[in-house]
């Protein structure tokens, strides 16, 4: 299946930390803190987004490849997110709390996963099953990082290695997460800036429900 703008893990990552952040309203004295203040608010939402992946450097020195795409994000906890890709071409990822479904319809396929085999030890499962930031630390190290550029910045890093995913970081203002960047293993980097939340624009249980398209091949992991 073609989901190259952003891979599931990458995905992942992206609704995990944007269920933690979406709205930084917050007065704790170190970024991270801001993280515990920020699970016991805003259970739902949705924004649009601009990302850039980027290929690992070459060993020629020229440069990277990028590629640009954009869409709109929608989440609820617990467990629920959703992904809709509209631009270079559309596809749809979609976790409805039970089942993780992606959508390419170009190659009309859909791919069908068990949420909780998929999502399982990533921040996307552990955030969204509990407000306690203690759970999250568990298995990714927390650090609050040097403001930039009017941006204060929240990295997390795996603790157990070989997995797929590097670092992650976390780029916000005064209300709101505006940034996110992720680092692959293989040197893949995503840059995600997004829009103000708002309020989801759709009942919860539209948006969050996916039902295979007619004539689409669907796929059972």
């Amino acid at each position: 299946m073609r989901f190259t703008q952003l891979s599931t893990v990458q995905l992942v990552c992206a609704a995990a930390v944007f269920n933690l952040c979406v709205a930084l309203t917050v007065h704790a004295s170190t970024s991270v803190e801001a993280l515990q203040v920020v699970l016991q608010t805003n259970p739902s939402g949705q924004s649009n987004f601009i990302q850039t992946l980027t290929a690992p450097a070459s060993a020629d020195g020229s440069k990277p490849r990028e590629t640009v795409s954009s869409g709109s994000f929608a989440f609820s906890r617990p467990g629920r997110f959703r992904f809709d890709y509209v631009a270079p071409f559309p596809q749809t990822l979609v976790a409805d709390g039970t089942t993780m479904w992606m959508y390419d319809p170009d190659l009309a396929q859909v791919i069908a996963s068990d949420q909780a085999t998929t999502l399982s030890n990533t921040p996307a499962a552990l955030i969204t099953s509990t407000a306690d930031l203690s759970k999250l630390r568990e298995h990714y190290a927390l650090e609050s990082l040097p403001a930039d550029n009017g941006l204060r910045w929240v990295k997390a890093t795996p603790k157990r290695a070989g997995g797929a995913l590097k670092w992650v970081k976390l780029g916000f203002d005064t209300d709101y997460v505006v940034a996110m960047v992720m680092v692959d293993q293989f040197g893949q980097t995503s840059d995600m800036r997004f829009s103000p939340l708002k309020p989801l624009q759709a009942p919860a249980a539209k948006v969050f429900s996916f039902n295979p398209p007619s004539g689409a091949d669907v796929i059972r992991q």
